[in-house]
């Protein structure tokens, strides 16, 4: 196990313009998906709220199952999402700074909810947390690091 001072951990700044990023190239990629199915009108239409007896859930699959995809995956690949890699940020295990397992990244998602619920409190507990967790990393036992390759120990070559 790597002694944590060895990194330094993405602020609440760089991971917020990431997760901005990400947003935006979903929003694009979701919309584009929609828009080959179901035509630009639909794809456009913002739903007030969902019926659950007639929903669509094609729609609604796209909607909720491509954001979560695209994003475990690129974290299971890439250890970030594309907007992580333009900052220079990696997901890793809390405890070993090494690749976070696929089960641990999918309670990290999932546990965006717990983060985002109280008023995004958990988000903002990145800015305050000496490792730059939010909730959803805590509860998930992840830190996001900076990549750069000068802020890695001499060991970590070998």
């Amino acid at each position: 196990m790597q002694p944590h001072n060895h990194y330094q951990y993405a602020g609440f700044w760089r991971r917020l313009f990431a997760f901005m990023l990400d947003s935006l190239l979903l929003s694009v990629l979701t919309t584009v998906v929609l828009a080959a199915l179901y035509g630009m009108n639909t794809a456009l239409k913002l739903e007030d709220s969902i019926d659950w007896q007639n929903i669509d859930w094609t729609l609604f699959a796209i909607n909720q199952g491509l954001p979560a995809v695209w994003t475990i995956a690129f974290w299971y690949g890439l250890q970030a999402t594309p907007g992580k890699l333009l900052v220079d940020a990696q997901i890793v295990d809390a405890d070993s700074y090494r690749k976070a397992g696929f089960g641990q990244l999918v309670l990290r998602y999932l546990c965006y909810l717990v983060s985002a619920i109280p008023l995004g409190l958990g988000f903002f507990w990145i800015a305050i947390n000496p490792r730059k967790q939010g909730w959803h990393d805590k509860l998930a036992n992840t830190v996001v690091i900076l990549q750069d390759e000068s802020l890695k120990p001499a060991e970590a070559y070998s």
